[in-house]
């Protein structure tokens, strides 16, 4: 590719990013088929369980050094590593001769397509098993290993097919100016951990790949365009308007709100309390959704009363007198728990028992986690709120709020993420004391589209005016009966679209603490009643593309913030 091209994708992380290319390997050679040992076959396992342990100890320090939910899905990686059913595997092929790379890379293979095969959460998982395979097969044939290579230099613009979290993980503007990938998505973990890093992202960029290393291209990550070769003064300018828009964002302070003084509260989502001080430093006015879930992932044993109530009252003291909305376990069949017995055979794991089904099904689970919750919020001045996940009926809402009830925890809400629970939100909302509305979630199910799947991205877009109409009949529900409702979807962290929801009458949004100012920002310019005209017209609109344009021409404040 020689010359000035422009290459276009989706825009999943703002900003401006300048640099040169430099092309990710994804894959370590496979291993030769047939390869055999020397015939010391403990020598060979000894080997293969070190470089094993390894990579654990690697993907474990790469997850201290992020930390967030960085952290938490690198742990989880590790853990793939040190898989005892995966060693006995390996194991067995080395007692029958052969060679300890080939062992490690068949073992891994056999798991990665049952991942894969399941779908969901689980198929999205295998791509992470391919990295740990990856990266021990490097250990052991002498390669380098598999990622962005350290530091050092002036920052360059990262491209590959796709990027496994252990890469995402430590991207940074010291070293990385941007990063774009022809796979993935935007509700994708990487294009999530881009955005809470503040790294402009560019995604599903086809023909990426295709740039020569040492090409100095420039990045818009709120666009998705990508420009190879570009004119000096293109690249003045573009910073200079990046600059610009910087400091416009770090003028809008204080609580969010439109331009009209209609109060819209600004919450970030966290997976932990190393969430914090990213969330402290944006201006977050509270927390709109804590995904305890981290906390029991990849455990062979339930986290005990005493670490939950320190994880969740850590999160409380740090907004006094602010909210913090807490969704209780997310797990299930497509979010395994080695700790809990298996629903049984799942042909469709994101159909099956999980969120508050699961919940329900493991009594002392949930009995715990409510006591642990009630016990940080006791005597503390932040307003803990709880809420769960999946609920699909009245009956299930009811039952979720009578819980809470008996564990002595005054507000229950549910999430709004079954499209039977936004079509029927007025029979829910007397059930319960607020609505959080999962745009991610949400769309997959209304749309019958896998939210891992690339080639169904365009089905995920929450531009889609069938997905808005859902968001408007659970927020209208929700304030008819006086009860707020939130979204704490990737949806939230748009600009445009936040202006839009709060116009279906979402009355708070939790996203990301790198996107808060560009959000805050964004409201600051614009009456109620202009995100009101900028919702009609979303809503009217025949398509993603079209809903995203005509928004646009009712929101004339968001030309100044360059979006």
């Amino acid at each position: 590719m020689d010359g000035t091209t422009a290459l276009s994708g989706t825009g999943v992380s703002p900003g401006i990013g300048y640099g040169p290319v430099h092309l990710l390997v994804a894959e370590v050679p496979e291993p030769p088929v047939g390869a055999r040992h020397d015939g010391d076959a403990e020598a060979e396992r000894a080997r293969v369980h070190a470089a094993l342990e390894q990579v654990a100890a690697d993907l474990e320090a790469r997850g201290e050094k992020a930390g967030g939910e960085a952290q938490a899905v690198l742990s989880a990686q590790a853990m793939m590593a040190r898989d005892p059913a995966l060693a006995e595997s390996v194991n067995t092929a080395i007692g029958a001769g052969t060679a300890g790379a080939r062992a490690v890379y068949d073992a891994f293979g056999g798991y990665r397509d049952a991942l894969a095969a399941a779908g969901g959460y689980l198929a999205e998982r295998a791509a992470d098993l391919d990295d740990v395979r990856d990266r021990a097969v490097a250990v052991l044939t002498g390669q380098p290993m598999p990622g962005v290579p350290e530091g050092g230099g002036e920052p360059f613009v990262l491209v590959a097919r796709d990027l496994a979290p252990a890469d995402t993980a430590l991207l940074s503007r010291e070293v990385v100016a941007a990063f774009v990938t022809e796979e993935g998505g935007p509700t994708s973990h990487t294009a999530i951990l881009a955005r809470a890093l503040g790294v402009p992202a560019v995604v599903a960029c086809a023909g990426a790949t295709g740039i020569k290393a040492g090409t100095p291209v420039l990045v818009d990550g709120a666009t998705g365009i990508v420009r190879t070769d570009p004119p000096a003064g293109e690249v003045d300018g573009a910073r200079k308007a990046d600059e610009a828009r910087q400091a416009v964002l770090a003028a809008a302070t204080g609580p969010g709100m439109t331009a009209d003084g209609r109060p819209v509260p600004l919450l970030a989502n966290i997976g932990g309390p190393a969430d914090l001080p990213a969330a402290l430093a944006a201006g977050a006015e509270g927390v709109g959704l804590y995904r305890t879930e981290f906390l029991f992932l990849d455990r062979a044993q339930a986290p005990g009363e005493e670490e939950q109530y320190a994880a969740y009252r850590e999160v409380l003291d740090a907004f006094p007198g602010g909210r913090v909305i807490v969704r209780t376990l997310d797990a299930g069949a497509d979010k395994p728990l080695a700790f809990l017995p298996p629903p049984g055979e799942e042909p469709n794991p994101a159909l099956g028992e999980r969120g508050l089904r699961m919940f329900r099904a493991h009594p002392q689970v949930m009995e715990t986690q409510l006591r642990a919750l009630a016990r940080a919020a006791d005597g503390n001045t932040a307003r803990l709120a709880v809420m769960a996940p999946m609920v699909a009926t009245r009956e299930e809402a009811e039952w979720f709020a009578q819980a809470c009830r008996t564990a002595g925890l005054p507000e229950a809400g549910i999430m709004i993420e079954v499209p039977s629970a936004a079509l029927r939100a007025a029979d829910l909302a007397p059930a319960v004391d607020f609505f959080s509305i999962g745009t991610n979630d949400l769309a997959q199910y209304a749309f019958a589209a896998d939210r891992q799947l690339g080639s169904l991205g365009a089905l995920q877009d929450p531009w889609q005016p069938a997905l808005l109409d859902l968001i408007h009949t659970a927020a209208t529900a929700a304030v008819s009966a006086g009860k707020g409702c939130g979204v704490c979807g990737e949806a939230a962290a748009d600009p445009l679209l936040a202006c839009v929801l709060v116009g279906l009458g979402v009355t708070s949004l939790s996203m990301g603490a790198a996107s808060l100012p560009a959000v805050r920002a964004a409201l600051t310019r614009h009456t109620a009643d202009q995100c009101g005209l900028a919702a009609q017209a979303a809503r009217e609109a025949g398509s993603a593309d079209e809903a995203r344009a005509a928004a646009r021409t009712q929101l004339p404040g968001l030309a100044s913030l360059a979006m």
